[in-house]
């Protein structure tokens, strides 16, 4: 009917993102990121001044505001202590690794230039770098820098024509210097169960013959593996990836749904005596490039029920002082790495902190192929303008200005290491006039309390419920246990 304002309309819908972002948000209102975080990002990174002038711009009185404590006997922790060792008993390379690391995201998904700078700057301030699930490339290898080697169900780099698992190949590319640790991905926060998405438009020549995929069409990961069926199959191959890499740490990702299927992993170590060096744990907040809507808002649990679970299951089960916890979901500042680690992390990843690093400005293009500063896209005339040096310079900066951050934080709480930081430092606005710690808020279970005859309130049903041989429920004779649980 008005083809002329009609048409215009959709002019300025594209652009919405672009009108929002510079005129109409706050420096809190922006998502996924406000603007202030986008902006700290941006200033460590270019190592610009990062300070806050005229006090906090946070309502300190709104329910949910967060803080820590600081003490009058403060210390002062190099930034280089900083590490945590990976690596149980079973593990012959373990990997000392930075506090903060670069989260999967695949080659494919970023271009190569990002994914060369992210190497790079990973390489010059010794943190890891992971693959993604989209294999292992060239450009995660060029600059040297640490390598953690996700595998997927796509077993992208590692895969037979048909889609499995391919041992021989796996073994010769996980013998590399350069991989660190293997990761094998159950699942990640922003589409849990739905596996990977590479858009047809990104699958460039090269990048079906690193994945071994056909061009011309979106490159699907299915939702689960072929390799194993069970949990007790699980552990067995994560034995078989440690024999084949020559006993390197060994981790699973994934994003806690039902909390039997878990306990059942966990139940599944016990029998088998087979260990993961590490757990990565990925809330449903965590980002990507390509996922339905309803999945991103609504499948997963939120990383501070998921992180808080994990821990507990491995204590409970006597599990946890040989297995580390990773962690990750909107991790930027050094706030958000003592605030998780608090609750039962001992390492974070951070995915699109890094990306803002390498200048990402949050355009919300990631999934179109269509990224404007050449980080998330495959079109060669966007990719040539980020320029490698310059950004590889800047992620190590980013991360380098973020772990000095926290040991800031932490020196000003009065302690050492990350180590020490517990429950109780993490301080909640739990109503206007009430304030609670975490370890008030949620229980922590005691080391062996799910190996007692008499289970902790709320973990009957769930613990009952699961088995090393399969992720169904068991079968019992009270009508409650046989219900599906949370």
């Amino acid at each position: 009917n008005f083809p002329l304002v009609g048409n215009f309309r959709y002019i300025l819908e594209s652009i919405r993102p672009e009108i929002s972002q510079y005129f109409i948000e706050t420096n809190f209102s922006g998502v996924p990121f406000s603007r202030q975080s986008r902006s700290l990002v941006y200033q460590r990174a270019k190592k610009q001044l990062d300070t806050l002038p005229f006090g906090t711009q946070r309502n300190v009185y709104d329910v949910g505001y967060e803080w820590v404590n600081h003490s009058l006997n403060p210390k002062h922790p190099d930034p280089k202590s900083l590490r945590v060792t990976i690596g149980g008993p079973e593990c012959q390379q373990k990997y000392n690794a930075s506090i903060l690391n670069i989260s999967a995201m695949s080659y494919g998904s970023l271009s190569k230039n990002a994914v060369m700078a992210l190497n790079k700057g990973a390489q010059m301030s010794s943190f890891a770098h992971n693959t993604g699930e989209g294999g292992l490339t060239e450009y995660h290898l060029k600059n040297g820098g640490d390598v953690i080697w996700q595998i997927g169900t796509g077993y992208f780099g590692a895969r037979t024509l048909e889609g499995n698992f391919d041992e021989e190949l796996f073994k010769e590319k996980a013998h590399n210097t350069n991989v660190k640790m293997i990761e094998i991905k159950l699942s990640q926060g922003a589409k849990p169960g739905h596996g990977g998405i590479l858009p047809a438009a990104k699958v460039t020549e090269e990048i079906s013959k690193i994945r071994n995929v056909p061009m011309g069409q979106d490159v699907n990961s299915p939702p689960a593996h072929s390799a194993f069926t069970t949990p007790t199959e699980m552990m067995e191959f994560v034995k078989k990836l440690r024999e084949l890499s020559g006993a390197k740490p060994i981790g699973i990702k994934l994003c806690i749904g039902k909390r039997r299927e878990f306990l059942a992993i966990c139940k599944a170590m016990i029998k088998t005596g087979i260990l993961p060096d590490y757990i990565a744990v990925d809330g449903t907040e965590g980002g990507t490039g390509a996922a339905p809507v309803e999945f991103s808002d609504s499948i997963g649990t939120p990383l501070n029920e998921s992180l808080i679970f994990v821990h507990n299951a491995l204590v409970g089960y006597n599990l946890r002082k040989d297995i580390k916890v990773i962690c990750s979901g909107k991790i930027i500042t050094g706030f958000d790495v003592v605030k998780n680690i608090s609750i039962g992390a001992d390492l974070c990843y951070s995915a699109r902190g890094m990306m803002m690093a390498i200048g990402c400005i949050q355009a919300l293009r990631c999934n179109a192929n269509v990224c404007p500063t050449g980080v998330a896209t495959q079109n060669p005339q966007l990719v040539k303008g980020l320029d490698i040096e310059d950004k590889a310079k800047r992620t190590a900066s980013y991360h380098d200005g973020t772990v000095h951050s926290v040991a800031e934080i932490i020196g000003s709480m009065g302690l050492s290491s990350t180590t020490e930081l517990r429950p109780w430092h993490r301080m909640r606005r739990t109503d206007f006039t009430e304030i609670k710690h975490y370890g008030e808020i949620y229980e922590f279970l005691k080391p062996g309390a799910l190996l007692e005859d008499i289970l902790p309130q709320g973990w009957d049903r769930a613990a009952k419920a699961a088995s090393p041989d399969f992720f169904n429920h068991v079968e019992v004779e009270e009508k409650a246990l046989v219900a599906d649980e949370f």
